[in-house]
C-alpha cells in the first residue's frame, strides 16, 4: 500500500484510475490528492470520489510520492518544471501525457526520479483499459508491480520497451474509433435492412462486445471462431466474402500502421 498518490490533472483520464484504484483497494480516498485549475472539476473530483483536490500542482508534489502526470503533452515541460524542486528519488512519475517519451521527462527532472510512461486508452473511463508501459531508467520492480496493479483495476496492461508504444498507439490507443466506426457501420447496414436506428446500435454494440469477451474468455485465435460461426453455403461466409472483395484485413492493418508512424512522428517532434 502507498503513502500517498498524486494526479497532477484531474480529467476524465485521471479520474477514471482514481476510481479504479479506490475500488480496487489500492489506496483509499484520503490517500488520494489531485491537483486540478478548473475550479468545478475539482469540487466535481471532491465531492464524487471523495479525494483531496487543491489548485496547486506544488502540493501535490511535496505531499505524495506517486504522481500520475496527466495533463496534455503541450504543457508537461511547464509543469515538470515546476515540479522538479520537490521530486527526488523517493518519487515515482507515472506520466499518461501521449506521445511524450521517457527522455523528455526524465530531462526536466532530478536525477534519480523514477518515470514509468503509461499509453492507456479511452475504454479506462469504464473500466475496459487495454494499456501499455514502459520503465524509465530509474524505475524499480515494485514501482512495475504498483503500476500493473492500478492499471489491472481498470482493464489489462502489458510491460514493454518504449519504442514499441507507438505500436500500442497504433493498435489500442486509436483502436476504440475503429471499433466505434464498426460499430456505426454495422448499425447503418441494419438500418438499410428495416432495423429501427436504437435497435439496431444496441445490436452493433453488444455483438461487438459479445465477439471481444469471447477471445478474451475462450484464448481461441479470431479466425477459429469466425470458422465456427460461417456456415457452409451460409449467410454469414457470404458478408465474409464481401468483406474480404473489399480489402477490411488490409485496410485494418493499414490504419493501425499509420497510426503508429503518426505517433513516431509527434514523439520527435
Amino acid at each position: 500500500m502507498v503513502k500517498k498518490i498524486g494526479f497532477i490533472g484531474a480529467g476524465n483520464m485521471a479520474e477514471a484510475l482514481m476510481r479504479g484504484i479506490i475500488e480496487s483497494g489500492e489506496a483509499t480516498p484520503p490517500e488520494i490528492i489531485a491537483s486540478e485549475v478548473v475550479d468545478a472539476r475539482r469540487d466535481y473530483v471532491t465531492k464524487t470520489l471523495e479525494i483531496s483536490a487543491v489548485p496547486d500542482n506544488t502540493i501535490v508534489a511535496r505531499e505524495s510520492n506517486v504522481i500520475v502526470l496527466a495533463v496534455k503533452p503541450n504543457v508537461v515541460a511547464a509543469v515538470l518544471d515546476e515540479l522538479r524542486p520537490f521530486l527526488t528519488a523517493d518519487h515515482l512519475l507515472i506520466s499518461i501525457a501521449a506521445g511524450v517519451k521517457i527522455s523528455y521527462i526524465e530531462s526536466h527532472l532530478n536525477w534519480g526520479v523514477r518515470v514509468i510512461r503509461v499509453m492507456p486508452n479511452q475504454p479506462c473511463l469504464v473500466g475496459a483499459s487495454a494499456s501499455g508501459y514502459a520503465l524509465g531508467k530509474s524505475a524499480r520492480k515494485e514501482d512495475q508491480e504498483l503500476v500493473q496493479r492500478i492499471l489491472e483495476s481498470v482493464g489489462v496492461a502489458f510491460v514493454m520497451e518504449e519504442k514499441l508504444l507507438d505500436a500500442v498507439t497504433g493498435l489500442s490507443g486509436s483502436g476504440p474509433a475503429y471499433v466505434y466506426m464498426m460499430i456505426e457501420a454495422l448499425a447503418d447496414g441494419g438500418v438499410l435492412c428495416g432495423l429501427p436506428r436504437d435497435v439496431a446500435v444496441t445490436l452493433a454494440a453488444q455483438t461487438v462486445f459479445g465477439a471481444a469477451k469471447t477471445v478474451l474468455e475462450t484464448k481461441m485465435h479470431p479466425a477459429s471462431l469466425k470458422d465456427t460461426v460461417a456456415s457452409p453455403g451460409g449467410t454469414t461466409i457470404e458478408g465474409l466474402r464481401v468483406l474480404e472483395e473489399g480489402g477490411l484485413r488490409g485496410i485494418v492493418i493499414d490504419a493501425v500502421e499509420a497510426a503508429a508512424k503518426k505517433s513516431q512522428e509527434l514523439g520527435k517532434s
